[in-house]
């Protein structure tokens, strides 16, 4: 089971780590919100959750671009 939850945490987007460290709030608690509610509002939440996902993969490239790497 702990293999399991390792292989999600680390192939999923972060959402629900990022939100928790920001708010200071339980991830787990975060996590069974977003899976609580897709079951009862027919999967919207779903769409936040992909939404979120990429704003930061977007914020996470542009940081990388505007760092570049000096070479000697």
């Amino acid at each position: 089971m702990e293999k399991l939850k390792i292989f999600f945490e680390e192939r999923a987007f972060g959402v629900c780590s990022k939100l928790g460290e920001k708010l200071r709030f339980p991830i787990d608690s975060i996590r069974l919100f977003f899976i609580y509610a897709s079951f009862i509002t027919l999967g919207s939440p779903v769409i936040i959750y992909v939404s979120l996902a990429m704003m930061m993969k977007v914020r996470k490239y542009f940081r990388k671009s505007n760092n570049p790497v000096l070479f000697d």
